[in-house]
């Protein structure tokens, strides 16, 4: 199952999201409930929040459900210092209306027992909506490498959590292939897939993270394997943001097809 997910499109309205998707013929898509920090919006798309539009959630619900694309994640969580998990329950009640089963939670620090407490409320609270929290493995908090990332499930220990692997973090951060075959297969909650090189091109990583990925095939990362390793029954979602496309005037279906089509052709060899 082949997605697309937000950070690539840079402002887009979910309902868009759903008919571009649906356009290049992809299965699903990974959306928030409000635009993604940082405000980036080349392509002048307009201001929107589905936490405060029910006629554009409707409208979002009424996308998917017409052009047969399914909202496969819904991003926007995260486990911060002294942040009450309570406090998403709204939220969660917003992403069960979309139809969605599945969110993607980060933990901004290092506090092992802050992303595993954090972690803990949050799945409780979304197993009572019969959500999925899939935690990501990035830069920002404690889940950089695979030890620490199975450390933070066990200590979680619930049956609805499971791990976001993206895979420019996961091989940047200096995880391998080998460390991803390990993985027990149903910890693999949901995968993003870009490419990039294996040295830094901006002054921080998250510069280049947020703003200018690679086309699978582009970069130099060993995607063709790592696709190879998903489970059949994960999804796997591009999530390719290339400002430098955007800056010279190319809109988001080009931007986004050409994505596409490379990852069309790691799975064609999968």
């Amino acid at each position: 199952m082949l997605g697309i997910e937000r950070l690539g499109l840079f402002g887009m309205p979910p309902p868009q999201i759903v008919a571009l998707a649906a356009d290049l013929g992809c299965d699903c898509v990974g959306i928030g409930l409000a635009p993604a920090p940082g405000g980036y919006n080349p392509d002048d798309h307009p201001a929107w929040n589905l936490r405060e539009d029910p006629a554009q959630r409707r409208e979002t619900v009424a996308a998917a459900r017409d052009l047969g694309v399914r909202i496969a994640i819904v991003e926007g969580f995260a486990v911060l210092p002294d942040n009450d998990m309570g406090g998403f329950a709204g939220d969660l009640d917003l992403v069960a209306e979309l139809g969605c089963d599945r969110i993607n939670v980060v933990s901004i620090g290092k506090d092992m027992n802050q992303a595993i407490d954090g972690f803990g409320v949050l799945s409780e609270i979304a197993a009572e909506r019969g959500l999925q929290v899939s935690a990501e493995m990035g830069s920002l908090g404690p889940l950089d490498r695979v030890a620490p990332a199975l450390e933070v499930t066990r200590g979680v220990g619930r049956p609805n959590f499971s791990l976001v692997i993206d895979s420019m973090h996961f091989f940047r951060l200096g995880n391998s292939l080998a460390d991803f075959a390990a993985l027990d297969p149903a910890l693999i909650g949901y995968v993003q897939l870009a490419d990039a090189p294996w040295a830094p091109r901006f002054d921080t990583y998250m510069e280049e993270a947020m703003y200018e990925r690679m086309a699978p095939g582009d970069g130099e990362l060993p995607l063709q394997e790592f696709v190879r390793l998903v489970p059949e029954d994960v999804v796997i979602s591009l999530e390719i943001p290339i400002r430098s496309l955007a800056e010279a005037g190319i809109g988001p279906r080009e931007r986004t097809r050409r994505c596409v089509e490379g990852a069309r052709r790691l799975l064609a060899a999968r």
